[in-house]
């Protein structure tokens, strides 16, 4: 054989066999946490939040919950479940959205959305939408949210929670999911979902 052909197929099969032992190891990762019981050191832990708590993200480095009743946001610090602080909303916070440096969060029962800096809680601003908010979803440059009430959907600009337009959906919209080019939204009172 030649010295290039022998290079080539030296070069790939270890390509080959770095591809497929990742994909192995994947796979045994995959099926290994769907096997796996807690371990006991884990078992039983819980941590005290606000009232009634309704919705949970992370954001890379704590966890946010909704307390619906309480009218607030609780973080904790994801690896040993510390509270790093309670921080007020408006009524009825719902669903919460993080855009890479700030946690978004719909207030159903006060028609707006209030926007914390996830390092420290503190209060960049609420926004006004329309009746009803529900759910968020975050594109990279816009915040989307649900006006059930309404049936309708509303961006804000992340930056600053600018208006930039409330657009009709189906009735009842209460699920929204960005796709990397569009939204797609539930329409709980019509079964049907609106893509925009």
């Amino acid at each position: 054989m030649r010295p290039k052909v022998v290079l080539y197929l030296a070069a790939g099969f270890l390509t080959a066999l770095l591809l497929t032992s990742g994909a192995w190891a994947q796979t045994k990762n995959l099926e290994a946490i769907a096997t796996l019981k807690f371990y006991a050191a884990a078992q039983g832990n819980s941590f005290a939040v606000g009232t009634s708590p309704g919705n949970v993200i992370f954001d890379g480095s704590s966890i946010w919950v909704a307390n619906g009743p309480s009218c607030s946001l609780t973080k904790l610090r994801a690896s040993d479940g510390t509270s790093l602080g309670t921080f007020p909303t408006g009524h009825g916070p719902r669903k919460i959205a993080f855009d890479g440096s700030s946690v978004w969060v719909a207030n159903a029962f006060s028609t707006n959305v209030t926007k914390l800096r996830a390092s420290d809680g503190l209060n960049q601003g609420t926004f006004s939408v329309t009746h009803s908010p529900v759910t968020l979803a975050f594109d990279g440059v816009s915040v989307w949210v649900t006006n059930i009430a309404d049936n309708t959907v509303t961006r804000l600009c992340f930056t600053d929670g600018l208006n930039m337009g409330t657009f009709p959906t189906g009735r009842g919209p209460i699920g929204i999911a960005f796709d990397g080019a569009n939204l797609w939204i539930t329409n709980t009172v019509d079964s049907t979902v609106s893509k925009l």
